[in-house]
């Protein structure tokens, strides 16, 4: 694949009091989960639909749909290896990531660090390759509403 690439990733889901907030693998303590077929870990969903766009190989939905029975409960970590493992066998190596979550809750900067090294070390690269920020919406739209999370991913190759 020559010239230069990037992905652009997106995902949203609502709100599931009934289940963990998971983003990036990271679990969330006391926070509400996220609804979907899998574990709504929209960080990770994110994330493997950039790489899916930077490699020109569709999307999430496309490899892994929420209508297979398959997928019901899925690791949103482990989707995103079986993501990465995709686009590595078409010949795509992914280089760097830049990451927002967007939601009026729960803050991330106390597990910023835990999230930046369960996706590098998913992704094969290094830790100061992966930057997860993010932002609260001051009650605007579905995330600042509170009753759901969104997140933001750019990527490129090395």
């Amino acid at each position: 694949m020559d010239g230069p690439r990037v992905g652009l990733g997106f995902d949203v889901h609502a709100l599931d009091p009934a289940r963990p907030l998971l983003l990036a693998g990271v679990v969330f303590e006391g926070s509400a989960g996220l609804a979907g077929h899998s574990d709504g870990d929209v960080v990770c969903h994110a994330l493997a639909d950039a790489m899916f766009g930077a490699a020109a190989l569709e999307d999430l939905g496309a490899h892994f749909p929420d209508t297979d029975p398959a997928f019901a409960g899925i690791a949103g970590l482990d989707l995103l290896a079986r993501s990465v493992a995709l686009v590595r066998a078409a010949g795509f190596v992914p280089g760097s990531v830049d990451l927002t979550v967007i939601a009026a809750s729960p803050s991330i900067a106390s597990q910023r660090g835990p999230m930046r090294e369960r996706l590098a070390g998913t992704l094969g690269i290094p830790v100061d390759r992966v930057s997860v920020k993010a932002t609260r919406p001051e009650g605007l739209g579905l995330s600042g509403e509170g009753v759901g999370c969104l997140a933001l991913a750019v990527l490129t190759p090395p």
